[in-house]
């Protein structure tokens, strides 16, 4: 089993690194599991209308997004709100990598999100992108699957500390252990049910 946690926030030291690697750590503590961690930080995604990822010319940032996501049996997105709504740099990707060229991505997998906010928010980008990638996939032609369940870590700055590490907040925890767990659990099932 492959997990790929993938951070978009474009922030130096973001709220949604944290919860990232906060969330990445406990799917390397379930056995089995190899993750990795992918972060926006260095995203170079050019901006639709401006350019388009060239599938034979990729940049660094590009190669190290795409081999992990396509590599993946479980993708986790952990996305930021700002404004109430989903950060752009995730949509424009979507939008970047929602083509032909990209079809991998969105086949035989399974995408779960977790929503990122420094007060009580982090459902809506959830639901938004959730519906966004089930689109994706249904127009790709895949064969993939999103989790109904979704995290939401609120207030995190007050949850986790500057390197992910919890700070003791025993709810939050334990809704994150149950994301973490479900999203593994669903990906198991998906994968032991494939017809190759």
């Amino acid at each position: 089993m492959k997990v790929a946690v993938i951070s978009t926030s474009p922030r130096k030291e973001s709220n949604t690194l944290k919860a990232a690697k906060f969330l990445a750590d406990l799917a390397g503590n379930h056995a089995g599991p190899e993750v990795t961690l992918t972060h926006f930080e260095d995203a170079d995604i050019p901006w639709v209308g401006r350019g388009e990822v060239n599938p034979g010319n990729l940049s660094a940032f590009q190669e190290s997004l795409i081999s992990a996501w396509k590599a993946a049996d479980l993708v986790l997105f952990i996305v930021p709100e700002y404004n109430w709504i989903t950060g752009g740099e995730l949509i424009n990707a979507f939008h970047q990598l929602g083509s032909r060229h990209f079809r991998a991505l969105f086949d035989n997998k399974v995408f779960a999100f977790a929503g990122v906010s420094d007060g009580k928010g982090g459902r809506r980008p959830c639901i938004e992108m959730t519906t966004l990638v089930n689109k994706l996939i249904s127009v790709l032609g895949g064969h993939s699957f999103v989790s109904p369940k979704i995290f939401e870590s609120q207030r995190t700055q007050d949850a986790l500390d500057e390197d992910g590490q919890s700070k003791g907040d025993v709810s939050y925890e334990k809704a994150a252990v149950n994301f973490v767990a479900y999203s593994i659990k669903a990906a198991e099932r998906w994968k032991a049910g494939q017809i190759s």
